[in-house]
């Protein structure tokens, strides 16, 4: 069952790749409120998901405490290499181009992220159904703007929009490749998927924190900060509902 609930779960979260399409029809200053307030809510339903559910059953099922927080501090950094990484590329590439290798650095990156999604959703599953569930859920909510921005990226880079689905599917679908790779793995070593969770709670909060949050400070406007406010709570209470599924 875990590999049925890991592989629709990952098939789902592919799937989001193609949502740029519905963008398409939509005004660049509009599209940008929605993606604020979508990041609002995907920054409080990572939040919600490290503090309600991830850290909690971490700390039930691993005895040593300190493991716990090395585990995820380990998780936090690895998400802090890897967008690095990322960055370094993307400058990298911008330097000898505008074009075609901003773009195969995006794909690159987005692949490889995904990778990590595929393994961190089938850890999830691999400990409890209900946290495969959540972590699904938060991955799936912090997924679509981020899906939005690199189709944007993509086309704005010259590709076709039928060739920027096409190779933002293609990356998404590598989530594939993470879930088998954690799967094998987990067959071998014991406990695997219980110390993941710990690192994934820390990835969470790399993601939600430094990652995330100084976007949503951009905004200035009373109003939509306060809309901003209300949908990150909105996604901290998604979680704490999700905790009916226990």
């Amino acid at each position: 069952m875990v590999l049925v609930y890991t592989l629709v779960s990952v098939g789902l979260v592919s799937l989001l790749s193609l949502i740029g399409i519905v963008t398409l029809s939509l005004r660049e200053a509009r599209l940008r409120k929605i993606l604020i307030f979508l990041v609002a809510f995907a920054v409080g339903a990572l939040f919600g998901d490290v503090f309600i559910h991830l850290l909690p059953e971490s700390f039930e099922k691993i005895t040593s405490s300190l493991t716990v927080s090395l585990l995820v501090i380990i998780g936090f950094l690895l998400f802090f290499v890897l967008e690095k990484f990322i960055r370094w590329r993307h400058l990298g590439a911008a330097q000898t181009s505008r074009v075609q290798p901003v773009v195969t650095m995006n794909i690159v990156g987005d692949a490889v992220h995904n990778i990590i999604d595929g393994m961190l959703i089938a850890a999830s599953f691999m400990v409890t159904v209900p946290i495969g569930i959540t972590t699904t859920v938060a991955i799936v909510l912090h997924e679509i703007p981020q899906e939005i921005g690199d189709f944007g990226i993509l086309v704005n880079g010259g590709l076709s929009v039928k060739r920027a689905l096409f190779f933002n599917l293609l990356a998404a679908l590598m989530a594939f490749v993470g879930a088998v790779i954690t799967i094998l793995i987990g067959a071998q070593i014991k406990d695997y998927g219980t110390y993941l969770l710990p690192v994934t709670a820390g990835g969470f909060i790399y993601i939600a924190g430094p990652d995330l949050v100084p976007e949503l400070q951009l905004e200035v406007k009373v109003v939509n900060s306060i809309w901003q406010f209300l949908a990150l709570v909105m996604g901290v209470v998604v979680m704490a509902l999700l905790t009916l599924l226990d």
